[in-house]
């Protein structure tokens, strides 16, 4: 099957799995794995900050993240299409005590002034809003790059309101190729910012989140209360360090098939896409005269994996195991279906 459905399914190269086979490992709860210490300081610097920590996932990351920027009974302001808000099982509140306070965005990229629209007034009635997240790429929003320039100005509403930020940066390594700025660029207003190595770098397993050395020390204490304390997890981290030496710089190759894959379906009179939003490796598609399970079905009957994406939006993800020779095989597919 040619599975565009996310870019979380790819599967590690044989170079890749050498790596991992190969990895010194030690007893990470203690510390000791030189290679979970060696991918740590590296995502670190990479992202300018202090200190790094190695956990299972990005939602992990982003529910550590959380516990340790707010406090019981906290907002935090993010957009209506966010991940945390709509894909990790209502966390934030179970786990944090905190409660979202979703932004409707237009274009799914939140804004500087409906940032500071969003902030509760002082008062014992309200929630104390108390961080902001934002998610780069936005997922939902079809993959689409927050600018440098937006970062910085909701970073000025963040330090003026005393605001904390969180970024979630599951696809920044996209963000990062897409706009042509660095992943530390892009982090540097933020307190606590996390990438995720198996999603476009095509590790199978794991994220790092990064910070100051203080609020790390802090994320090492509920990564293992999340029981997300591993042991000799340098096996995972090798597949990483791999992952972010030698698969980055294909990245620019999966935004290439994504643009054809949209232009491919536009072209159509049963899709339509907004092709100024096909900015890194998500395409939504918008079905005309069907819905989005049927065409989803009628793909997968012809071995092509999509995924529906609500009633008329059908979502496809290109990344490292989709080749230029599956791109055309999609683009003759489609027209043989739908022209």
């Amino acid at each position: 099957m040619i599975d565009l459905r996310s870019d979380t399914v790819t599967r590690p190269s044989s170079d890749m799995r050498h790596a991992m086979a190969q990895a010194e490992v030690g007893d990470d709860v203690y510390g000791e794995d030189p290679t979970v210490n060696q991918l740590q300081h590296e995502v670190a610097a990479l992202l300018g900050k202090e200190d790094a920590l190695f956990v299972p996932s990005g939602t992990m990351a982003n529910q550590i993240a959380l516990h340790v920027l707010t406090a019981p009974g906290d907002e935090v302001i993010l957009d209506a299409t966010s991940h945390i808000y709509n894909y990790e099982t209502g966390a934030a509140s179970a786990l944090s005590g905190i409660q979202p306070h979703p932004v409707h965005s237009p274009d799914g990229l939140l804004t500087p002034s409906a940032i500071e629209a969003a902030i509760r007034p002082e008062g014992a009635v309200f929630a104390r809003s108390a961080l902001v997240a934002i998610e780069n790429t936005a997922n939902k929003a079809g993959g689409r790059v927050y600018s440098l320039e937006r970062v910085h100005a909701i970073a000025d509403v963040a330090e003026k309101h005393g605001l904390r930020l969180l970024l979630d940066g599951a696809r920044l390594w996209n963000a990062a190729v897409a706009s042509g700025h660095t992943e530390a660029e892009y982090a540097a207003p933020f307190d606590l910012v996390w990438v995720a190595l198996s999603k476009g770098l095509g590790a199978p397993v794991g994220s790092v989140l990064a910070g100051t050395q203080s609020l790390i020390d802090q994320a090492r204490r509920v990564r293992k209360r999340l029981g997300g304390g591993m042991r000799q997890a340098g096996i995972l981290a090798a597949g990483g360090r791999y992952a972010i030496a030698h698969h980055r710089s294909q990245l620019l190759t999966d935004h290439k098939h994504a643009r054809v894959l949209a232009t491919a379906f536009n072209n159509l009179p049963a899709f339509s896409v907004d092709l100024e939003t096909v900015e890194t490796n998500i395409v939504m598609v918008e079905v005309e005269g069907s819905t989005a399970e049927a065409v989803a079905e009628t793909l997968h009957q012809a071995d092509i994996g999509v995924t529906p994406f609500g009633p008329q939006t059908v979502r496809l993800t290109t990344h490292r195991d989709i080749s230029s020779t599956d791109v055309d095989t999609v683009v003759d597919t489609i027209h043989q279906l739908y022209a």
